[in-house]
C-alpha cells in the first residue's frame, strides 16, 4: 500500500518502491498511475530510492479533487520533496511538465531532471476534446486485464495501462474519471519562462514516434542545462514501449550527474 499525505486538504498517495541511496521521485502523465514505473525503479534500486507518486486525480490519490491546476500538482510535488529531501525527478508527459515547473519553482528540492516526452509548449487548443474522446471510446468495464491491455495499445505500453485499473463487481474500470482526467490537461499552458529558470542538469528523452514535437525538441535542447536524446522507433510511452533503450540512457545521465557531484 502507499503512503498517504495530505496537502491543502487531498489525499495524495506516494508510492515507496525501496532501494539505497539518494530518491528519485516519478511522476506519471495523464491517466498515468505510480506502478507504471515499476520496470524503470527496478534498474535504479542498488544506486537509488525509488518513490513514484499518483497525480490528484489518479490512481490512490484524491479522485475527484477540487482544484486541478497547475499551481496544485507543482505544490503537491513540492509537498512529496518535503517529505523525501531533494531528490532527482523524472516526469512524463504532464509528469514531466509538472516536473520541469517543480524545478523552475523549488530549485533547492530538484536535483536533476528528466523529461519523457514533455516540454513547456503545453497541449494544444484541441488536446481537451482529443482526450475525452478517446476515454468516451474506452469500452468500459473491461471483463478483464488482458482485454484491457490489447485495447490500450498491447504489448508492454497495453500492460502497463491495464495494471492501473481497479476491479469491480461487473468488470475492470479506470482509476480514475473522464471529467476530471479533461480538466487536468485544460489547465495546461506555455511555460517558457519557467523551463527557462530550470538550473539543474535536465535530460529531455523524445520518442522518434512519438508527441514531442520536432522544433519544440530542438528549442528545449538549446537550454544550457539540457542534454536532449531521441528513440528511434519509441512512442509517447517510451520507457514503456524501449525500455532497455530508456533506461540506459537514464542510467548514463544518473552516471554523470552523480560524477558532477562527488
Amino acid at each position: 500500500m502507499p503512503d498517504l499525505y495530505a496537502r491543502d486538504g487531498t489525499r495524495l498517495a506516494l508510492h515507496d518502491f525501496g532501494g539505497s541511496g539518494a530518491p528519485v521521485l516519478l511522476l506519471p502523465g495523464l491517466c498515468g498511475h505510480a506502478g507504471e514505473w515499476s520496470a524503470t525503479v527496478s534498474g535504479l534500486t542498488g544506486a537509488y530510492h525509488g518513490y513514484a507518486l499518483d497525480p490528484r486525480g489518479h490512481g490512490d490519490s484524491e479522485r475527484r479533487p477540487t482544484d486541478v491546476s497547475r499551481d496544485a500538482h507543482v505544490a503537491d510535488t513540492a509537498a512529496a520533496l518535503g517529505l523525501l529531501g531533494p531528490a532527482v525527478v523524472i516526469g512524463q508527459s504532464l509528469g514531466g511538465h509538472t516536473a520541469f515547473l517543480t524545478a523552475a519553482r523549488h530549485p533547492e528540492l530538484v536535483t536533476g531532471l528528466v523529461l519523457i516526452e514533455a516540454g513547456p509548449q503545453g497541449p494544444d487548443d484541441g488536446t481537451p476534446d482529443r482526450i475525452d474522446r478517446w476515454l468516451g471510446e474506452w469500452p468500459v468495464p473491461f471483463p478483464d486485464q488482458a482485454t484491457a491491455a490489447r485495447h490500450l495499445g498491447g504489448g508492454l505500453v497495453g500492460s502497463a495501462w491495464a495494471s492501473g485499473l481497479r476491479r469491480r463487481d461487473d468488470g475492470w474500470y479506470p482509476a480514475f474519471d473522464r471529467d476530471v482526467m479533461v480538466a487536468t490537461i485544460a489547465a495546461a499552458a506555455p511555460r517558457w519562462d519557467e523551463f527557462a529558470r530550470i538550473s539543474c542538469p535536465t535530460l529531455v528523452v523524445r520518442g522518434g514516434a512519438g508527441s514531442l514535437d520536432a522544433d519544440e525538441y530542438a528549442r528545449m535542447s538549446r537550454h544550457p542545462m539540457v542534454t536532449a536524446v531521441e528513440i528511434p522507433g519509441g512512442g509517447h510511452d517510451v520507457h514503456l514501449d524501449s525500455p532497455e533503450r530508456w533506461r540506459k540512457e537514464l542510467a548514463d545521465f544518473l552516471a554523470r550527474l552523480g560524477s558532477a557531484g562527488s
